[in-house]
């Protein structure tokens, strides 16, 4: 099952869900910005990165605007080639910053990872895995209970998910990464 969903998702244009993403897109932009969803979109992406169907996890659905940074103009007086206002872009990730958004929104829950969902000409969707590290059946379950330690609190704003590490320049090791960091 997991596999037929992979394959629809990995070329979106091709297959259905196109065309069921673009009748839910406008109802999800009528929406708040951050809502909790029962059950995660992309099944097969969610528990390839640690879901699971219980008590304990929750999903949330996030959208963030597309491009780059938008900053203001200043009031005093330069060059325009001096106001640095076009073409400044931040060295997060979009989806890092759906993940920090949805970590201040559930300040009791920790963010495990994040997947992209779907983008339009004006946002970009994303669902944030987040876990309550409080809740007993978390605390008991062996493979999940380490995020219960108090050095994984605020993981998403220390730059600690998946997400982050790659923002952070962590996947390239060795010889020739010394100035991605």
């Amino acid at each position: 099952m997991y596999s037929y969903i992979r394959d629809a998702w990995k070329n979106p244009d091709e297959s259905y869900v196109k065309e069921l993403m673009q009748q839910r897109a406008p109802q999800w932009r009528k929406e708040s910005v951050i809502t909790r969803v029962e059950r995660p979109t992309r099944l097969d992406r969610a528990r390839s990165l640690g879901y699971k169907a219980k008590k304990g996890y929750v999903v949330v659905r996030t959208r963030v605007r597309r491009g780059g940074r938008r900053k203001t103009r200043f009031t005093a007086g330069r060059k325009p080639k001096r106001q640095g206002v076009k073409k400044i872009t931040p060295k997060k990730s979009i989806q890092r910053m759906a993940e920090e958004r949805v970590a201040r929104k559930y300040p009791n829950l920790e963010v495990l990872n994040s997947y992209w969902l779907w983008e339009d000409g004006k946002f970009k969707f994303f669902e944030v895995i987040l876990v309550d590290p409080n809740h007993p059946v978390i605390k008991n379950d062996p493979k999940i209970n380490w995020i219960c330690e108090k050095h994984h609190r605020g993981r998403a704003f220390r730059g600690l998910t998946s997400e982050g590490k790659k923002n952070r320049g962590l996947r390239n090791k060795g010889k020739g990464a010394e100035k991605l960091r």
